[in-house]
């Protein structure tokens, strides 16, 4: 008995040497509570950049400061909220990201008349002006709080009675079958996506190991891919033949410039015009792709631009966008279009459109597992495994798709991470296998969407005409040339010489912002 009471003692007195321990750490460390992880407000400026400071962070939750620490060797990014190598963070001396202040959404009594909402100083702005991409409150509070939960204009839940194919399609969950088709009756298609230049570094992959001609589909027409192509260093005169080649041409900006959340929360509606509409001009002027024909965007680094991005779409007339990558999840996501809320959570810190876009399609990244880890893109997994475990890997999320929903499998690739021998030929033992089933169709993104918005039986795709033009000829006016005009252009924003490759004229100086036709302003 008076051992029980001896421990009973002991684990009071812990108790309140924690609790003074807590009460210590909270006066060292004072509270920031506005969701976000943030540093030490009290550290010492000098010490800012050691690693040591620059790994720590804290989160506050109802006045209670909790303590955190990146693992050995990674430092915390305040602006990305991620702990990430020492030499991607440049923001260790930044406390906190500054917070605006938070309209009055809702009160007891009305402050505003109807159809107006309050800015957090309590003036009335029209509603319509809120989330819009325009600061119009004078604090800005107005275009600070745009997630779905606090966007006065946010788009509403999925309603199927108002949302029909071919031009809107929505599920609570994200999950449902287009068409009410069951599992068995779907084409399992299969999106295999590259970002960035078409050049000579890439163009014997795309030729030879990756779509080569004796790679087809079941309906006898060849496999196809679909590139984002950013602007530097790519070769115009390959992309024609890529979209001759039927591949789908798509949009990756002009600049891809950093830093990534530069994308996400500061460029403007006109900084996207500049980069996504400039960069299908330089495609459709120089690749000879025509305007039609590009349909998609996907933005540098996966960091999408909220409403931004998608008003420029709008107004552009871009048919999809496929930047949002999705938890994962079995059964995994189907693509959607805008018209209501995303079916799933925004991931990663990133600003997903609250708005509703009526007609604009979200090809959402279904992240592929490995392991204990997920990826979006395939080359952001980790790079330590054999070649017999990718190949597994890539079977394993077939199965994942196959076996439930059928959801498109994409796989999303930079070219560097087919550099290394066990990639390239754990790859081509996964496509081996896809080619050889009879109910397994290799297309791009827009072919997706195609058959999303007609949704055919298995049975009957052989006659689902928009995936059997291989037999049309391409018009010679619209050829690849054999050898494309090599132009040495000055660039006078990047300050050097730059190499355009084209089967088109040659530009007077190089392409670039507000200037994607190379016209020479002198």
């Amino acid at each position: 008995m008076r051992e029980s009471v001896w421990l009973v003692l002991l684990s009071v007195g812990l108790g309140e040497s924690i609790r003074e321990e807590r009460s210590g750490f909270r006066e060292k460390v004072p509270c920031i509570e506005n969701g976000k992880f943030y540093r030490n407000p009290n550290m010492k400026a000098e010490f800012a950049f050691r690693k040591k400071e620059c790994s720590e962070y804290y989160l506050c939750i109802e006045g209670e400061v909790f303590d955190f620490q990146c693992s050995t060797g990674l430092k915390f990014d305040i602006r990305r909220q991620i702990c990430d190598f020492a030499d991607t963070v440049d923001n260790c001396d930044m406390v906190a990201e500054r917070t605006v202040p938070k309209p009055i959404l809702n009160t007891d009594e009305p402050i505003c008349r109807t159809g107006e909402t309050a800015c957090s100083d309590g003036s009335c702005l029209p509603t319509e002006l809120f989330c819009d991409g325009h600061p119009d409150c004078l604090d800005g509070s107005d275009e600070g709080w745009c997630d779905p939960e606090h966007d006065p204009n946010a788009a509403p839940s999925c309603n199927y009675a108002n949302c029909t194919l071919p031009d809107c399609f929505c599920s609570t969950d994200g999950t449902l079958i287009p068409g009410a088709l069951q599992p068995s009756d779907v084409p399992q298609m299969i999106v295999i996506t590259f970002d960035d230049a078409v050049n000579d570094e890439n163009w014997d992959l795309y030729q030879d190991k990756l779509f080569p001609p004796s790679y087809k589909n079941p309906n006898g027409c060849p496999i196809h891919g679909t590139f984002y192509v950013s602007h530097q260093y790519t070769n115009y005169a390959m992309v024609q033949k890529l979209w001759n080649q039927g591949h789908e041409i798509a949009v990756h900006s002009i600049t891809h410039k950093g830093p990534e959340e530069w994308w996400g929360s500061n460029a403007t509606i006109e900084d996207w015009f500049d980069e996504m509409v400039g960069q299908a001009n330089i495609i459709n002027r120089f690749g000879g792709v025509d305007m039609e024909d590009i349909r998609g965007v996907r933005v540098p680094f996966l960091s999408v631009g909220w409403n931004r991005q998608f008003l420029m779409m709008r107004e552009f007339g871009f048919v999809y966008d496929s930047s949002i990558a999705a938890p994962v999840s079995d059964p995994p996501i189907w693509p959607y279009t805008l018209d209501y809320q995303i079916p799933h959570k925004c991931i990663g810190n990133r600003r997903c459109p609250s708005r509703s876009f009526p007609g604009i399609w979200e090809m959402p990244l279904n992240q592929i597992t490995m392991e204990e880890f997920s990826c979006a893109m395939v080359d952001s997994c980790p790079p330590y495994f054999s070649e017999t475990e990718l190949t597994e890997m890539f079977l394993n999320n077939f199965r994942r798709h196959y076996d439930t929903n059928r959801a498109p499998l994409g796989l999303y690739f930079h070219t560097l991470w087919f550099k290394q021998k066990k990639n390239r030929r754990a790859f081509r033992k996964f496509l081996d296998e896809m080619v050889k089933r009879d109910d397994v169709y290799i297309v791009s993104n827009w072919e997706v969407i195609q058959w999303m918005q007609n949704p055919t039986p298995l049975s009957q795709m052989e006659s689902f005409l928009p995936w059997n033009t291989c037999s049309d000829t391409v018009p010679l006016e619209e050829q690849a040339c054999n050898i494309p005009r090599v132009c040495k252009l000055f660039s006078r924003e990047l300050r050097r010489e730059r190499y355009l490759y084209t089967c088109k004229e040659c530009p007077q100086t190089y392409p670039w912002i507000k200037n994607e036709f190379g016209l020479d302003f002198k």
